[in-house]
C-alpha cells in the first residue's frame, strides 16, 4: 500500500504516561461532584465559580507535566513522514499542551486547549498560562466581557475541526488510535471510518477498546513503552 496520509488519534492514555491528573476520586467524583457537572454550560451557567476553579487547577497542572516517549515518538514520524511527502495530521482528544511541547506541528485539538481561554461575547480566545488564581476570573481584553471561559469542548458541545478531521480521513491510508476508550463519539467513530475508507489500522491500548476489532493490528499495553516500537514499525511497513 502508497501510503497518502497517516493520521493518528491520541486519548488520555498517552497523557497518563506523563501523569496528567484525571481530577477523579476513587468514586468518579471531583470534590463531591460529577465530573460533568464541571464539564456541561449548564455547569458555567449554575456555578462559573466552581467550573472556573476545577478548570483553573488544570491548567495549573500542565506546568507538572512533560511530553514522554510516545509523544517525542510522534514528533519523529511526522517528520520522516513530510520529508517522504506523505500527509501527516494528529488528531487528539486531550486538551493538555504535551504535543506542541514534544514538537508536533500538525495538530487537531478537536477537544480544545486547556492552555487557551475564550470570550462568550466576542468570541475572541487568548493563550494564557500566567493568570492561574483559582479564585479569580480573567476579563476579556478585547470586549471587557467580565470572564473568559476555557476554551474547552464540554459535553453536549460540538468538538472543533470536524471538517478539517473529515478531510484527512478521506485521504488516510494509515490510521493509529493510541490510548483512547473507543468509547467517546464522534472520536470513537474514526476508527470504523478508516476501515470502510481502506485503511490499514493500528491500535494502542491497555486494553481492547470497545469500537476495535481482528481487522485492527492491535498493540496493548502503556503508550510510552509501546508506541515508540509501533512506530519504528509503521515506518518500516511504508518502506521509509
Amino acid at each position: 500500500m502508497t501510503a497518502r496520509e497517516v493520521v493518528l488519534l491520541t486519548g488520555a492514555g498517552i497523557s497518563a504516561d506523563s501523569g496528567v491528573a484525571t481530577f477523579r476520586d476513587a468514586d468518579g467524583l471531583w470534590e463531591g461532584h460529577p465530573v460533568e457537572q464541571v464539564a456541561t454550560p449548564q455547569g458555567w451557567d449554575q456555578d462559573p465559580e466552581l467550573v472556573w476553579r476545577f478548570y483553573q487547577e488544570r491548567r495549573s497542572g500542565l506546568a507538572q507535566v512533560e511530553p514522554n516517549a510516545a509523544h517525542r515518538a510522534l514528533v519523529e514520524l511526522e517528520q520522516r513522514l513530510i520529508a517522504a511527502d506523505v500527509g501527516f495530521t494528529l488528531i487528539t482528544q486531550n486538551v493538555d499542551d504535551l504535543h506542541e511541547r514534544a514538537g508536533t506541528r500538525r495538530l487537531l485539538h478537536m477537544h480544545g486547549e486547556l492552555a487557551v481561554l475564550r470570550c462568550e461575547s466576542c468570541g475572541v480566545r487568548a493563550r494564557d498560562l500566567e493568570h492561574l488564581d483559582p479564585e479569580t476570573f480573567v476579563p476579556c481584553g478585547s470586549c471587557g466581557h467580565v470572564r473568559l471561559r476555557p476554551d474547552v469542548i464540554w459535553f453536549g458541545e460540538l468538538p472543533y475541526f470536524l471538517p478539517e478531521i473529515e478531510g484527512a480521513m478521506g485521504r488516510c491510508t494509515e490510521f493509529l488510535a493510541i490510548g483512547t476508550s473507543g468509547v467517546v463519539y464522534p472520536a470513537a467513530g474514526l476508527l470504523e471510518l478508516a476501515r470502510e475508507c481502506g485503511a490499514r489500522t493500528w491500535v494502542n491500548s491497555l486494553e481492547l477498546p470497545d469500537n476495535a476489532d481482528r481487522r485492527d493490528f492491535f498493540r496493548p499495553g502503556r503508550a510510552a513503552e509501546v508506541v515508540p516500537t509501533l512506530v519504528t514499525e509503521l515506518i518500516e511497513a511504508l518502506g521509509l
